[in-house]
């Protein structure tokens, strides 16, 4: 399959994740699975989370339903926005899943300006998108216009010297060891400025 730039690449992940609907969380069982998650005692949760031990174990247990302040109090405490504590599990989703990709083992994506190495394929509904890319692209004259896409984005330079160009800041060269995070809505192309093609890591957030 041969593409124009990686905006196809995040594509394909976010076309391959199903939809799931939202089920009622219970409150109560919800904040008990998440400080079991961090193997603290009820004390120390409340501890946490600024509140009575007797209030924490009455909201666990669904003998009180706490106001917007103690919402926050918990959320604050668990290190987690107060949204999160209504979101429930997905109920196909597997604990402690795990996936090995092995040097050049990764699915091939070749494009015109860079060759992908999808990582991690195998997991479905992943909330994010790793994958190793050799820059291709020796000018932003290879690329129609901007990469652009949902979510956000991590870049690590492998191997190499590449060039980061971006819509609304100044192009920065940057080589092994070197990173950046930026919004993938941002317009943004990669090319390598050393001889060989150079080599980085990119993971994209997925937005469901």
């Amino acid at each position: 399959m041969v593409t124009k730039d990686h905006n196809s690449i995040v594509r394909i992940a976010r076309d391959n994740g199903a939809k799931t609907e939202l089920e009622p969380v219970d409150l109560g069982a919800r904040v008990r699975e998440l400080r079991k998650a961090r193997n603290w005692t009820l004390e120390h949760a409340a501890s946490q989370a600024g509140l009575a031990r007797s209030t924490l174990s009455k909201i666990e247990n669904g003998q009180m339903s706490p106001t917007f302040d103690a919402l926050k109090k918990l959320a604050t405490g668990l290190e987690i926005s107060v949204p999160q504590l209504f979101t429930p599990p997905q109920r196909d989703q597997v604990i402690g899943r795990m996936a090995v990709t092995k040097m050049g083992e990764g699915a091939s994506h070749p494009t015109t300006t860079y060759e992908h190495e999808l990582l991690a394929e195998a997991l479905t509904k992943k909330q994010m998108l790793p994958y190793r890319a050799r820059v291709r692209a020796r000018s932003m004259d290879e690329f129609e216009g901007w990469v652009r896409h949902d979510g956000e984005e991590f870049l690590y330079v492998l191997t190499g010297v590449v060039r980061l160009f971006t819509e609304f800041y100044e192009p920065v060269e940057m080589r092994r060891g070197d990173s950046a995070y930026y919004d993938g809505s941002m317009g943004h192309n990669v090319i390598s400025v050393s001889d060989e093609d150079a080599m980085i890591l990119w993971v994209t957030s997925l937005t469901q």
